[in-house]
């Protein structure tokens, strides 16, 4: 049942008609249709979704929907989208219970709910307990795993994007569960010390002191002087929503941004934020949040599958939506 009481249809039929196999664009005719659908019939069905608000225009289902047509999985891939239901993250228990029920092998989660999940699961990765944050939950043998793909996925990007730059100091914007994985990524990619801001100064200080218990006295402290600090900075990374569609604007004033800094932005609707924006137009090295969308869900698609994606091929796929 869906939750305004109306019978939900079977969440895997008529799947025929919604995804994409490259051998549908390739005019081989009639009988290539017909033999790609007694393959897809026969395939293994995988359900899963994304949890968050305003995720409408994420392209993850159609990354995770076309590498698991191009690995002969029958897959669909479901947004379910908090604003769109008009929900909030008090109702994600009856949201993800509903999706166990139902037959998910798995979620993706985001904004605002990957804090607001953890004592929702019966267990945690060492990741996702480390980082007091979960992006990915499996539900498997009746029981539901939450793990952390995102800190993984910005260090990859960060090696494909930034790898030779410096590194000593860095300002991020952003003290959640986003902003935990991040921190923990560019530690450990080597950076000397984390600055972090957030709107909430508690929430600052606390994943400061938890970064400094991980990884040494002095690698990380909440910004008290932020001009000063991102004059001080060799690079600043963005990990709050700020610049999505639904939450314009920049993170710091434009006039704070200079020439020598490198940039990053976790947003990735739209792929360019004001905050990128302005950083190229000032001739900085930018790095969008399209890499990190991809390998998480590099990570999660191997979770829910128990098969190894092509993370070059979902590149290209995102690259050309």
């Amino acid at each position: 049942m869906a939750h305004d009481g109306t019978r939900r249809a079977d969440p895997l039929s008529g799947l025929g008609n919604v995804l994409f196999h490259p051998a549908d664009s390739g005019g081989g005719g009639k009988a290539v249709h017909q033999s790609f659908a007694v393959r897809y019939a026969s395939a293994r069905p995988v359900l899963s979704g994304l949890i968050g608000a305003g995720i409408q225009a994420s392209r993850t289902p159609a990354m995770h929907e076309r590498e698991g047509a191009e690995q002969g999985l029958r897959y669909i891939y479901k947004l379910i989208d908090l604003d769109a239901l008009g929900l909030g993250p008090e109702c994600l228990p009856e949201l993800v219970t509903a999706a166990q029920r139902m037959g998910y092998s798995g979620l993706n989660i985001t904004y605002p709910c990957k804090q607001a999940i953890l004592p929702l699961l019966d267990d945690l990765t060492a990741d996702a307990r480390a980082l007091g944050a979960v992006n990915t939950v499996v539900f498997q043998d009746g029981r539901s795993v939450g793990h952390n793909t995102d800190w993984w996925g910005f260090a990859e990007s960060f090696r494909h994007d930034l790898s030779d730059v410096a590194r000593e100091c860095v300002v991020q914007f952003g003290a959640g569960g986003a902003g935990a994985a991040v921190a923990h990524a560019l530690l450990t990619l080597g950076t000397g010390r984390i600055d972090i801001a957030d709107t909430d100064q508690g929430r600052a200080d606390r994943l400061a002191e938890e970064l400094c218990r991980r990884f040494g006295p002095g690698r990380a402290a909440a910004v008290a002087d932020l001009p000063q600090a991102v004059a001080d900075a060799d690079g600043i990374v963005n990990t709050t929503p700020v610049g999505m569609a639904k939450h314009p604007g920049m993170v710091l004033p434009a006039e704070l941004l200079r020439a020598g800094l490198w940039v990053a932005d976790i947003v990735y609707f739209p792929l360019e934020t004001e905050l990128l924006r302005n950083a190229r137009a000032l001739g900085c090295r930018t790095m969008g949040g399209g890499g990190m969308a991809v390998f998480q869900a590099v990570g999660a698609f191997r979770l829910f599958t128990g098969m190894e994606p092509d993370p070059e091929r979902m590149r290209r796929h995102f690259q050309s939506m």
